[in-house]
């Protein structure tokens, strides 16, 4: 009894495909961290300058007045 139960437990793979995903997924998740890492500062003047770009959209300039309104001089 105790020997078909080992031999059965050896013969059992069904565990080996569940940790070739774990270390699957922990490679992909390695690389993803080095390829982010190495884009690290494109990514954040490139994040930066969108956001400097929709500031300057949404804020209106200071010399020009919205539409239909007088200038605030007159």
């Amino acid at each position: 009894m105790l020997t078909a139960n080992l031999r059965s437990l050896i013969a059992d793979e069904s565990g080996a495909t569940a940790i070739e995903y774990g270390l699957i997924a922990a490679l992909v998740s390695v690389a993803a961290i080095g390829a982010l890492g190495a884009m690290g500062g494109s990514l954040e003047q490139m994040f930066t300058k969108v956001s400097d770009e929709l500031t300057k959209a949404v804020t209106p300039a200071a010399e020009e007045p919205p539409a239909g309104e007088p200038p605030a001089d007159q």
